[in-house]
């Protein structure tokens, strides 16, 4: 049997689309359960529910012989032990930078200067600043992350944008978009040798849905 690891929340709703049009198709009640292993209508292939940053340990470990991550996550894990075949297209939404209103971040985000910034994306946003020539002082925390520079502790924060509505309700406004992000496909580089006859073809069956969802483009 084959293990698919993923999180709760879009990836899993749009994962369940993708699956449906691959033929397989996952219980709803079991979906909007506790359960964090979720049966398929096919034998062959059951679903791991893991916090998104965990999809990659998993499947790098051989707990999940493949998964689906974004973007986001793969970086901030650097891909060990994986491998990286799709692009799925689903999920998609963009990795920026935010501050609260009224915050001179172009004056900020110099050479030079000094910049407080908020974010569980570690490695990425030291990344992206360090390219610009910005010192930055990284605050690492979890979630409530637009709360950081509404009480001081950061001048700015890092993290996953979609439609900009949890900023505006905060008060904070998108300053800079660093990248695109997408879930990708990610496979346990040795599932690969040990399992090809299984995997191989899930892996075609959901880059095909993934192309036919997004009219080629995936």
């Amino acid at each position: 049997m084959l293990t698919l690891a993923l999180s709760k929340g879009r990836i899993l709703e749009d994962t369940a689309g993708l699956l449906a049009q691959c033929g397989i198709r996952l219980d709803s009640s079991a979906v909007d359960s506790r359960q964090l292993i979720l049966p398929t209508d096919d034998p062959g292939l059951r679903l791991l529910i893991v916090r998104a940053s965990d999809v990659p340990t998993y499947v790098q470990h051989g707990a999940a012989d493949l998964g689906i991550a974004g973007r986001d996550v793969m970086l901030e894990h650097g891909g060990e032990g994986v491998f990286q075949p799709v692009d799925l297209g689903i999920a998609c939404c963009r990795l920026a930078v935010a501050t609260r209103q009224g915050f001179d971040y172009p004056r900020a985000a110099v050479p030079g200067k000094r910049l407080r910034v908020a974010t569980k994306y570690v490695n990425t946003t030291r990344r992206h600043f360090a390219r610009k020539g910005v010192h930055v002082d990284i605050i690492k925390l979890y979630g409530s992350m637009e709360l950081a520079p509404l009480v001081g502790l950061a001048d700015a924060i890092v993290d996953v944008v979609s439609t900009g509505n949890t900023l505006r309700a905060n008060g904070l406004v998108e300053v800079e978009s660093i990248m695109p992000i997408s879930a990708r496909l990610i496979v346990n580089q040795a599932a690969l040798k040990t399992q090809q006859r299984t995997l191989a073809p899930l892996v075609a069956a959901l880059e095909r849905a993934a192309r036919a969802t997004s009219g080629g483009q995936a």
